[in-house]
């Protein structure tokens, strides 16, 4: 089971991550998601929808690369391909989303924060890195398209091609997340949050959601859609094969110090490989 489901109430639903062991992103977890939506979008009374992890150390480790080139790339209602058309999806959808970030969301794990409405973080666990670039590769499951809109353009650009691993204090005072908590502290924020939240009027909270995306905008499905064309690409490129071989003899996607601290290693073994 890679999602489990827990309903508070008809209004309050809480997701679990739970893909060990590193809920890596796979066909997997893209399948439950797709079923998720779907089962969201045709439930009347849900408000708010909590994402979390089962895995302290990793919220999603980021996209299975040894798998990526068979991930179904069919069209979803949105005619995007299944993980772009969920977060599409999600951010329309009239209810809250909120993330919850204990331990490591990278890549793909950092978009998938980055697609929901609200995010909170665990100021001592929390860890946050867009590691494309030094993998070879760019952003290609929306930090492009989102992540500019959270931090501004050159804190982006500072974070996609650094590569680097980000605290929650930083990522609180760049916009990346809405606050950072005190671990033992957050569970008990966000429940108070949702239940908060989910005992509002249903029309009031997806009106509000919508004039909010119409004021402000949200990622167009034309640059999700171009973007995901060129990380394929650059997927398939013998460069950054070469690049993701080196990093996966060295410990990638294996639990271990690679994935554990992979923001720091990524600029160490480059400069091995430079050298």
């Amino acid at each position: 089971m890679s999602i489990h489901i827990k309903k508070h109430s008809p209004a309050y639903w809480q997701v679990t991550l739970d893909n060990p062991p590193l809920n890596l992103f796979d066909q997997g977890i893209s399948d439950a998601l797709v079923s998720l939506i779907d089962e969201l979008e045709n439930d009347k009374e849900v408000k708010v929808v909590v994402f979390d992890s089962a895995d302290p150390d990793y919220f999603m480790a980021h996209l299975d690369v040894v798998t990526a080139p068979q991930l179904s790339l069919d069209p979803g209602p949105t005619g995007l391909s299944p993980w772009p058309d969920f977060t599409v999806r999600i951010e329309r959808a009239p209810f809250i989303t909120v993330g919850v970030l204990r331990g490591r969301a990278r890549g793909v794990g950092s978009e998938f924060m980055q697609a929901m409405d609200i995010r909170f973080a665990s100021r001592e666990r929390a860890v946050l890195c867009q590691i494309e670039v030094g993998t070879g590769l760019i952003p290609g499951g929306g930090g492009m398209e989102r992540l500019p809109r959270l931090v501004g353009r050159a804190r982006a650009l500072e974070i996609i091609v650094s590569s680097e691993d980000y605290d929650a204090d930083t990522a609180a005072l760049y916009g990346w997340v809405n606050r950072s908590i005190p671990d033992a502290e957050l569970d008990a924020f966000v429940d108070r949050f949702a239940k908060r939240v989910s005992v509002f009027s249903k029309r009031a909270i997806a009106t509000a959601k919508e004039i909010v995306n119409k004021r402000t905008g949200t990622a167009k499905v034309e640059d999700l859609a171009s973007t995901q064309n060129v990380f394929f690409g650059m997927l398939a490129s013998p460069e950054t094969q070469q690049t993701l071989g080196s990093l996966l003899a060295a410990g990638l996607q294996q639990k271990g110090d690679v994935e554990y601290n992979l923001g720091e290693n990524l600029g160490r073994i480059a400069e091995q490989s430079a050298g």
